[in-house]
């Protein structure tokens, strides 16, 4: 469910009920005076919570959907945050070199992605790793969140309705195998730093560049 508000904030509630215990997994990996950059960053809610929660930092918001952008920046001027927070990117990760420039590349500390790989084609996930490396080193951080299908457990009864449920709407979309993620890692230079178990049958997923 979506809500539209006049002022175009759009409300997720998924954002409300995931965003501390991911901002739980994140104090372990931003750095202060850093920026992290979140790709598809849907309504902007996640943007603003995770700004106010680590107020040292620049969070840097993106999304290809021109709706979604004047989302983040309703979300960034109801929660006053506009001296702090810059608008959206328009980042399609499919459309290569992303839109960031130099000065923002040097204070890239962590790439956040939050439950987009599931609803959109498995190339999008192939050009987010691919381009991803361009924008971090050794020190930085690579996170995924959100539902995914593991080969050494059982698919919880949940999961297995929201994959057939997506994969009604799009062929191309459902839930990815971790171990085929994980080898789409590899193959762009990355290694797998840690997965943690999240509410609702969810993952947070983190690479590090080798």
């Amino acid at each position: 469910m979506e809500n539209l508000n006049q002022d175009n904030r759009l409300i997720f509630p998924a954002t409300t009920r995931n965003r501390d215990p991911i901002a739980a997994v994140l104090s372990n990996y931003i750095s202060p005076n850093s920026m992290v950059l979140e790709i598809a960053s849907g309504s902007g809610e996640h943007g603003v919570f995770f700004q106010k929660k680590f107020p040292s930092i620049i969070w840097q918001t993106s999304d290809p959907e021109l709706v979604h952008r004047k989302s983040i920046n309703s979300w960034i001027k109801y929660e006053r945050l506009f001296t702090k927070m810059p608008e959206p990117l328009d980042i399609d990760v499919e459309m290569r070199p992303w839109p960031i420039n130099k000065k923002l590349k040097s204070l890239i500390n962590g790439i956040v992605c939050i439950n987009m790989i599931h609803i959109s084609p498995w190339t999008c996930t192939k050009a987010f790793f691919e381009e991803s490396k361009s924008y971090l080193d050794k020190n930085n951080f690579l996170m995924l969140y959100g539902p995914f299908l593991r080969s050494n457990m059982l698919t919880s009864e949940s999961n297995m309705n929201f994959d057939q449920s997506l994969k009604f709407q799009n062929p191309l979309w459902g839930l990815r195998q971790l171990d085929e993620v994980n080898k789409l890692a590899i193959e762009n230079g990355f290694k797998l730093d840690n997965v943690i178990e999240m509410p609702a049958c969810n993952l947070s997923v983190v690479y590090r560049l080798n």
